[in-house]
C-alpha cells in the first residue's frame, strides 16, 4: 500500500511530469495513468514518486504521435517485442509523413515560382506522333499510390541486371487502370530492349504493334504537371477530331509515361516527362 505521505499532489506531480492537469485528468478517465490515490470526499488526484516513469512514456508516446487509447496498450506491453515493434512502425510512418510533407513544400515552392498557370500549360509542348513497333520488357505490380513507383523500380532494375537485358531505348510506366485511382495503383515499369529478348518471371516482354499517340512533354514535379499533360492532351484530341485508342485487355493501348532524364539524378523541378495516349 502506498504511503499517504509520500504522495504528492496533481499540481506538484504536473510540474514533475510535465504534462498538464488537464491532460493528468484525461488518462486517469481513460485508464491510462491512474492516480495512486483519490481523495473520497473531494475527488483530489494524489501521485506517486514511482508514477513518473509511466508518466515519462506516456509523454515520450504522445510525442511521437500515438493517441490516448494506443498509448494504453502500449504500456500494457512496455518492455516487450510487440513495443519495439509499435515503435519501428511508427518511426515508419513517419518518415513517410516527412516525404510527403517534403514533396508538398516543393510543390509550393514551385507554384510560387512559376507564372499563372494558363502560361506555364502554354508551354507544353502536345504532337500527334507515329510510334514504330518496339518490345518492353516489364514489371507489373500494384503499389500503394502513384507516388510509390519506386517500389516497382526497385524490384525491376536488379532482375534486369540478373537476367542481362540489354536496353535500347527510353524506360517508363504504363498505367493500367482505366481511371485515376487514389489507391491500389495497376502499373508496368518498362525498358525499351531488342524485339527478339527471352525473358523470364517476374519479367514480362510486350511486343507492340506501330500506333498513333499523342504526346505531351512536360517538366516539373510529377504530380503537379501529369494533371496538365492530361488535360492538354484531351483538348489535342478533341480538336483533332482523334478518340482515345484505349481498351482493357490491350496493354498497348493503354496511356504511359516516358522518363526523359532520370528522376532519381535532378531536382523534381527539372525532372523531364513524356505522356503519351495512342489515339486512333
Amino acid at each position: 500500500m502506498t504511503d499517504p505521505s509520500k504522495l504528492m499532489s496533481i499540481g506538484r506531480f504536473s510540474s514533475l511530469s510535465r504534462i498538464s492537469v488537464r491532460m493528468l485528468r484525461h488518462y486517469d478517465a481513460s485508464g491510462v495513468l491512474i492516480p495512486a490515490a483519490v481523495d473520497g470526499a473531494s475527488g483530489y488526484r494524489w501521485y506517486s514518486l514511482e508514477q513518473l516513469g509511466d508518466a515519462g512514456r506516456i509523454r515520450q508516446l504522445r510525442d511521437i504521435g500515438f493517441g490516448v487509447s494506443a498509448i494504453g496498450a502500449l504500456l500494457a506491453v512496455f518492455g516487450t517485442p510487440a513495443y519495439r515493434a509499435a515503435l519501428r512502425l511508427q518511426r515508419q510512418t513517419l518518415v513517410d509523413e516527412a516525404a510527403s510533407a517534403r514533396h508538398r513544400l516543393t510543390l509550393i515552392e514551385h507554384m510560387l515560382d512559376q507564372d499563372e498557370l494558363e502560361n506555364t500549360m502554354s508551354d507544353i509542348d502536345v504532337h500527334l506522333i507515329d510510334i514504330p513497333s518496339q518490345t518492353l520488357v516489364t514489371l507489373r505490380g500494384t503499389v500503394p499510390d502513384y507516388a510509390a513507383e519506386g517500389q516497382l523500380w526497385r524490384r525491376f532494375l536488379p532482375e534486369l541486371e540478373r537476367q542481362k537485358v540489354a536496353m535500347t531505348g527510353p524506360s517508363g510506366c504504363i498505367e493500367h487502370d482505366g481511371e485515376f485511382r487514389e489507391t491500389d495503383v495497376d502499373e508496368s515499369v518498362f525498358v525499351e530492349t531488342a524485339g527478339g529478348v527471352e525473358v523470364q518471371a517476374p519479367l514480362l516482354a510486350l511486343h507492340f504493334p506501330a500506333r498513333r499517340a499523342v504526346r505531351a512533354i512536360v517538366t516539373g514535379p510529377f504530380a503537379e504537371v501529369i494533371p496538365q499533360a492530361h488535360e492538354r492532351i484531351a483538348a489535342f484530341i478533341s480538336d483533332n477530331g482523334l478518340r482515345v485508342a484505349r481498351t482493357d485487355d490491350d496493354a498497348s493501348t493503354h496511356h504511359f509515361n516516358v522518363y526523359l532524364n532520370d528522376p532519381n539524378q535532378v531536382p523534381e523541378t527539372e525532372a523531364v516527362t513524356s505522356v503519351t495516349v495512342p489515339v486512333v
